[in-house]
């Protein structure tokens, strides 16, 4: 699977093409701004979107969704929790298959209701729940410091070190990390209680 990243728009957001290299089927996530620069990658590749996925409802992250489902086709995935339009709803531990290629959707809720991350061949796409350096405010509409600590610990912290990870907004020192590397270095996920954490994001 290839990844295709693109900085879009004035919030350092990240939108996402996986592509299956070898049918050319591929998945938009988190399309908002800049579309232009979107439809000429989707049409540089010779790529066919199949879905569109937003790793939660927030408007910098879903705004593009109907203008790229009209342009492409593509249907449009969200969490079962989602507020927003969608065609089909996942869950936890639900696949995203596309050619040859499987993704597996991890509910990671605490900065949305309805956060999700992405995993597969070896990446993972951790939308507003992580960034390098940091992770997802929690003062919005169902934010929540404890079930933040509970995706960041009991999910994210369990899976593969060696995960290269992408995430929604380009808020860190570079745009790729590893999730090894932010289990090493991220204030966030330094071993401490939930107690503790709920008072570190004063929430």
């Amino acid at each position: 699977m290839k990844v295709h990243q693109l900085q879009v728009g004035n919030m350092q957001n990240f939108t996402y093409i996986l592509e299956d290299e070898t049918t050319g089927e591929a998945v938009l996530v988190d399309p908002s701004w800049d579309l232009d620069a979107v439809e000429q990658l989707i049409t540089r590749n010779n790529l066919k979107i199949k879905y569109i996925v937003n790793t939660h409802h927030h408007f910098d992250h879903t705004i593009g969704n109907e203008a790229m489902a009209k342009a492409t086709g593509a249907r449009i995935i969200q969490h079962e929790a989602s507020i927003l339009k969608h065609d089909i709803a996942v869950k936890d531990g639900d696949k995203i298959r596309f050619g040859g290629t499987e993704i597996t959707v991890f509910h990671t809720p605490g900065h949305s209701k309805d956060s999700i991350c992405l995993v597969g061949d070896g990446k993972i796409l951790t939308g507003d729940t992580l960034f390098v350096g940091n992770c997802g405010r929690i003062d919005l509409p169902g934010g929540s410091a404890n079930e933040l600590y509970h995706s960041l610990f009991d999910v994210l912290a369990k899976l593969d070190n060696n995960l290269v990870m992408y995430s929604g907004h380009n808020y860190g020192t570079r745009p790729i990390s590893t999730l090894g590397e932010q289990k090493e270095t991220n204030f966030v996920m330094e071993p401490r209680t939930e107690e503790e954490f709920v008072e570190l994001l004063g929430g």
